[in-house]
Order: structure tokens, then C-alpha cells, then sequence
């Protein structure tokens, strides 16, 4: 079977409840869950691990969305608002992949996260270029590394 695209757990991770899915015909993006038990202090920000990693053609791109649920019902945000995963983040030496959402606790109580609790959704997208792109780096590391 050739892989298009799809979601697989990272080498560290073997709960295959993990794996995100949609929760219905017609939603557009995939739960990604908690994978560890994580606690978040009131106005700290705490990069949330997955344990997945995401695989996508050329020319696509994971965009992590917060769940509308969160700020009301978990006192949480996305805090850069849309996470953007490049296909080039898949099995990358720093971290494998493995895709993390960045949670800030806007409340004045501490935030406890459990495994399984559904955190984020990932919608796969495509996307343009420009004319004259002539875009020839080679991803090197992990979460963030783009921008050093």
C-alpha cells in the first residue's frame, strides 16, 4: 500500500489510541490526543507531546488547530494560534516528528491533562508557491528549528 497521507505514532509511544481520527463524516480535522500526563500552571505556556507524527505529498501541510472546547471548558489556548506542519517535519533527527501543541493556561488554577484527552485538530491542506521559489534548505531538527 503507498502512503499519501496519514498520521503514525513515534518510536517512543505504543498506544495505538493515539492514532488521531475524526470524530465524524463530515469534520474536516483529526482529534490529536495527550500523550502524557501533563500539568500546566496558571498562565504558563507547556509544549503538549502527541506522540504522532504526520506524514503528507509534496505540496501539503498539517495546520494544528485549537478545539473550540478549550479556553471555555479547559481554561487552555493554542498560544501561536495555528500550528504549521511541514511534510519535511516527518522523521526528522531532532525529534522524529513528533508533533507538539503549544498550550498556555489562561486561568489562576493549575490545568492537569490526561492522556487520551483530545488537545488539538489537524487538518491537512495544500499550498501555494510563489513564481521564482527557489526554496533548497534541508530540515536539520525538531520543533522550531526553522527559524534559528
Amino acid at each position: 500500500m503507498t502512503k499519501i497521507r496519514g498520521f503514525e505514532l513515534v518510536s517512543t509511544y505504543n498506544n495505538q489510541d493515539l492514532l488521531p481520527k475524526r470524530e465524524t463524516a463530515h469534520a474536516a480535522g483529526y482529534d490529536l490526543k495527550v500523550a502524557e500526563n501533563t500539568m500546566i500552571s496558571p498562565g504558563e505556556i507547556v509544549l503538549v507531546p502527541t506522540g504522532v507524527k504526520a506524514y503528507m505529498q509534496p505540496g501539503e501541510v498539517l495546520y494544528l488547530y485549537d478545539r473550540s472546547s478549550n479556553p471555555r471548558k479547559k481554561g487552555l489556548v493554542l498560544i501561536n494560534s495555528v500550528g504549521v506542519i511541514d511534510g519535511d517535519y516527518y522523521g526528522n533527527p531532532g525529534n522524529e516528528g513528533h508533533i507538539f501543541a503549544q498550550m498556555k493556561n489562561i486561568t489562576d488554577q493549575p490545568v492537569t491533562l490526561e492522556v487520551g484527552e483530545r488537545i488539538v485538530q489537524g487538518v491537512f491542506m495544500p499550498f501555494l508557491i510563489v513564481d521564482g521559489d527557489e526554496a533548497d534548505g534541508v530540515r536539520t531538527g525538531g520543533f522550531g528549528s526553522t527559524g534559528k
